[in-house]
């Protein structure tokens, strides 16, 4: 274990790359899904069909061999990526691939008096689209976005097969050097569920923030010293 904690500097180098591939994935995931989603939405066919198209490739391939691609496959025609950007682009993309349907299910799920609601009041497609149905569904999306985000965190520990010096990468070296496979690997292990926690908290948090019933705080919400001190006003 000393060995361990005396290599802790090159984990800790590790698990900030970790944390980078993880913000970069996420951001082009949240990006991939609304404009995925809301494309199969879309009632115009050359929209919705390359949407389509590109959900089901992704969900339907491995996210190893959709990273080998990027990395190994796209320099024969003429494209070569960056480890990091290869990492981020195959997770971004496949992860965005499934909350891509979480986003049009979500939306499709909301109730039809809504839209006809909308259609009466004149609002168009896209202006009912942006300012209900959207903002409606986004609590209802955020406890299946935080499935996905764990997932993409843990599915970083990918990006060490395309030479990418993450937390499990820098854990692979400090296990050949020094042998102590069972710490290494716990350290890692206890990293990783705390990362996994904290994008929970935050996720429960986004939760609380945009919850449809919470009440504004306000002045107008405050009791006044009448009522505080228990008087009739």
């Amino acid at each position: 274990m000393s060995d361990v904690i005396t290599y802790a500097p090159l984990l800790l180098q590790g698990l900030l790359i970790t944390l980078l591939v993880t913000v970069l994935g996420a951001i082009l995931m949240v990006v991939t899904a609304f404009t995925a989603g809301l494309a199969r939405l879309s009632q115009h066919w050359w929209l919705r069909w390359p949407a389509g198209v590109f959900v089901e490739v992704f969900r339907g391939t491995s996210l190893l061999v959709q990273m080998f691609w990027f990395f190994f496959a796209l320099p024969f025609f003429g494209f070569q990526l960056a480890p990091l950007t290869a990492a981020v682009l195959a997770l971004g993309l496949n992860e965005g691939a499934y909350a891509a349907e979480i986003v049009r299910g979500t939306i499709n799920s909301r109730a039809a008096g809504q839209t006809e609601a909308c259609v009466a009041l004149g609002m168009g497609r896209a202006l009912r689209m942006r300012r209900v149905l959207i903002p409606q569904s986004i609590p209802a999306m955020l406890p299946s976005f935080c499935n996905v985000m764990v997932d993409l965190l843990k599915n970083t520990s990918l990006v060490s097969l395309v030479t990418v010096a993450d937390l499990t990468f820098r854990g692979q070296m400090v296990r050949n050097t020094t042998g102590q496979t069972t710490a290494v690997f716990l350290t890692i292990l206890v990293l990783y569920f705390v990362l996994s926690s904290l994008i929970s908290l935050l996720m429960k948090w986004l939760e609380r923030r945009f919850a449809l019933d919470r009440r504004p705080k306000s002045r107008r919400d405050q009791p006044g010293p009448l009522v505080k001190a228990g008087m009739p006003v």
